[in-house]
């Protein structure tokens, strides 16, 4: 019998690296951008923020090894977590996730308005609607086997850790992207830099500029719109550069439908 020819994967880069595959399926991030927006999302701008989301994640992963080892440690916990965000700043990204997470509950001091009367802590929604919080174990998958490419393991806490900044920090990307397909006028500048170029500067405080001459309709959520959400998303200029490169990088042989 004739060998029958290898079937072409057409659902992801035509790369085969396995760093060119995020362990965050498109299904799950076009999942997580209906939760904040009736807007389509491109096929490569899927790709473009399943890359931004694993770049953040290998970054904290990165930290929190190199916490743990400093410990004696072999499993990543809630601690290497801190540990990692307080050596580098750059790290300390999905906030929102904070004020429900007990690793973080009671580091962000006491609130107190403008009065000087304390500010109660948020209570739970008990809503049903979606939520990043709420949705945070769809990403357990994609944290696990992005510690097992890193040669890492975690305690479940870790893992519960890493599942809800990796919610947040991607439905954060959804909103600031859908704004930027808007047109939406926010603080500061969006610059788009080339791989091989100076990572872009901080953002200058009384610049205005309307995010709108881009390209495409008014409807569509296109790599480029991925792109400019990243650089609203991440000021570290170290990070940000990085998840930009990695980002076109993946995006490089994937079609925009």
């Amino acid at each position: 019998m004739a060998t029958q020819p290898a079937r072409l994967e057409l659902s992801g880069p035509k790369t085969a690296s396995a760093m060119d595959v995020p362990p965050f399926k498109p299904c799950l991030v076009k999942a997580v951008f209906r939760d904040v927006t009736p807007m389509h999302i491109s096929r490569s701008a899927a790709w473009a923020a399943a890359s931004v989301t694993r770049t953040v994640l290998t970054e904290i992963i990165d930290g929190a090894k190199t916490a743990a080892a400093a410990n004696l440690r072999e499993k990543l916990g809630p601690e290497d977590l801190l540990s990692a965000i307080d050596r580098n700043v750059e790290l300390e990204v999905g906030n929102k996730w904070y004020d429900h997470s007990p690793t973080f509950k009671g580091l962000t001091g006491v609130l107190y308005d403008a009065e000087g009367v304390v500010v109660p802590s948020r209570k739970r929604s008990r809503s049903r609607k979606q939520s990043a919080v709420v949705g945070a174990h769809r990403f357990e998958a994609g944290v696990k086997k992005l510690l097992r490419s890193q040669k890492a393991t975690a305690i479940p806490a870790m893992v519960r850790e890493l599942d809800g900044i990796a919610s947040v920090f991607l439905t954060d990307l959804a909103r600031d992207a859908a704004l930027v397909v808007r047109g939406a006028e926010r603080i500061g500048t969006v610059t788009l830099a080339m791989s091989g170029e100076p990572a872009p500067g901080p953002f200058l405080k009384d610049s205005r500029r309307k995010l709108s001459a881009r390209r495409g309709d008014g409807w569509t959520i296109g790599r480029d719109d991925i792109l400019a959400a990243t650089t609203i998303q991440l000021f570290g200029a170290n990070l940000r550069q990085r998840a930009l490169t990695e980002a076109r990088e993946v995006t490089h042989d994937v079609s925009a439908g």
